[in-house]
């Protein structure tokens, strides 16, 4: 009995610890992406012209459908699996803005795509500054927040696919319990999984915006290695508590 015990209180411990991650990942994924806000929109800053809580959320909600979809339909998929399925539902809705964005910022603005924050493009090592617009932060999207786009979007699509796979894996079992119909149990599951996560998602999107305040190009931003810790480890601790909420809701439903 003291042996089952102490699996249960192992698993739980797993699950809040894996929880926490996908949390911290899903803020580390923030900071890659290239938020231009407001500015961006009137191409005085490179990036996409939106807030970092609605891109974020955004992809990472489009991966979390396509990983749900899978594991969803196909129960004995492997983490593996469903967590690359949530990172390329990310990287192809981050993908599809991005070129959305170059179309109407080539043809519909007429601005080259140049980044006033480094001289050179990290990626084609193209020059920046001749093509950067006085009184501009850069215009468009560069290669270089192109792809800093697609590997945010690939961590915020594995953190959401990870908290769903576990919260899955925990509420499953726990409505098929207490509820006789398999299909409703697996559906109240699903929904119950999907809605925490999203509930995880908005929360660590939000945690950097204070860091970031208002726009960041990626990684090769400056503002990216001088708030990124500070963020993360504020995101650690609160997806850490969202983890015991996730447990405690279980224990709420086998009593």
């Amino acid at each position: 009995m003291v042996a089952f015990d102490i699996t249960i209180l192992t698993s739980n411990l797993l699950n809040i610890l894996l929880i926490a991650i996908s949390g911290t990942l899903i803020c580390v994924a923030v900071h890659f992406i290239p938020v231009g806000g407001a500015p961006a929109a009137m191409a005085q800053a490179t990036g996409i012209g939106t807030g970092t809580v609605e891109l974020a959320a955004g992809s990472g909600l489009v991966g979390l459908l396509t990983a749900s979809h899978l594991y969803t339909n196909e129960p004995n998929a492997s983490m593996a699996l469903v967590l690359a399925a949530g990172a390329m539902g990310s990287m192809i809705m981050m993908a599809s803005v991005g070129i959305a964005c170059g179309v109407m910022y080539a043809y519909g603005i007429g601005v080259p795509f140049a980044s006033a924050q480094v001289k050179r493009d990290p990626i084609t090592h193209t020059r920046q500054d001749i093509y950067v617009s006085k009184g501009t932060q850069g215009h468009g999207v560069p290669t270089v927040c192109f792809v800093s786009g697609l590997i945010g979007a690939a961590l915020g699509g594995i953190g959401g696919s990870l908290i769903y796979y576990v919260l899955y894996g925990i509420y499953h079992p726990a409505l098929v319990a207490i509820i006789s119909d398999a299909g409703v149990a697996k559906l109240s599951a699903a929904a119950v999984a999907g809605v925490f996560t999203m509930g995880v998602f908005y929360v660590n999107s939000v945690i950097p915006s204070y860091g970031v305040a208002g726009t960041i190009e990626g990684f090769h931003d400056p503002k990216f290695r001088r708030v990124l810790p500070k963020d993360a480890l504020s995101s650690f601790i609160v997806s850490l508590i969202s983890g015991v909420v996730a447990v405690l809701i279980v224990g709420g439903m086998v009593a």
